[in-house]
């Protein structure tokens, strides 16, 4: 789709929100962020977006008494926007079911961990924990179960015996720098589309994620 417009939802400092500034400004998404909304104040996420000449709205959370109000005052706000995909870059919130049947099929999210191993939190912590050899993030649409949807693109990253949390999450934020923007990049240039099948990239059914690996090859 020509100038696909997109809404990224954030929660904290927005590094993969920079990383899909930084791909549509050089041109590699045909499309254009024509929002970011935090449901936290003062986050440096907002300061990024300002930056940039880009809407930032801030709706917070806890102004509202209940998980159900909150969304329906997100997705008023969004809708004002009249997004073609709505981009979850960080956002901490479980959405309620209404919310996402309203954007299903257009709405993306990244997360930290080789999809379906480690939904949720703490997932650099529970992969080490676990002993994983490696790790990884996956982008996905997102669905009703939370972290469930189907997997588009996925990276892999040896664990080292001297990985840390805090380390293996700072090595693992340029494989989501790269895998993000390509997804929306796909998904912008109108190849990719969730189907009740799954997802289809180029019209084909992907029987497993791809992996950023075989992409960059």
């Amino acid at each position: 789709m020509s100038d696909c417009r997109i809404v990224v939802l954030i929660s904290g400092s927005g590094s993969n929100l920079q990383a899909l500034i930084d791909a549509t400004e050089q041109g590699n998404i045909d499309g254009r962020i024509v929002a970011v909304i935090s449901n936290r104040p003062g986050v440096r996420g907002l300061e990024r977006a300002e930056k940039h000449g880009i809407p930032a709205i801030t709706i917070d959370h806890t102004d509202f008494p209940d998980r159900a109000s909150f969304d329906a005052a997100l997705a008023e706000r969004i809708d004002s926007y009249h997004p073609d995909l709505v981009v979850l870059a960080g956002f901490m919130r479980i959405l309620t079911e209404d919310f996402v049947a309203r954007y299903a099929g257009r709405m993306l999210n990244i997360h930290p961990s080789r999809l379906p191993k480690y939904q949720g939190l703490h997932t650099h912590q529970r992969a080490i924990d676990a002993g994983d050899a490696t790790h990884g993030a996956s982008v996905h649409f997102v669905t009703a179960e939370l972290d469930g949807g189907p997997v588009i693109l996925q990276s892999e990253l040896p664990i080292r015996g001297d990985h840390t949390a805090e380390t293996l999450a700072a090595d693992l934020l340029p494989q989501e720098h790269r895998i993000y923007p390509k997804v929306v990049e796909w998904f912008c240039a109108g190849r990719l589309a969730l189907t009740p099948d799954g997802v289809e990239m180029d019209g084909k059914l992907l029987t497993q994620p791809l992996q950023l690996a075989e992409i960059e090859d």
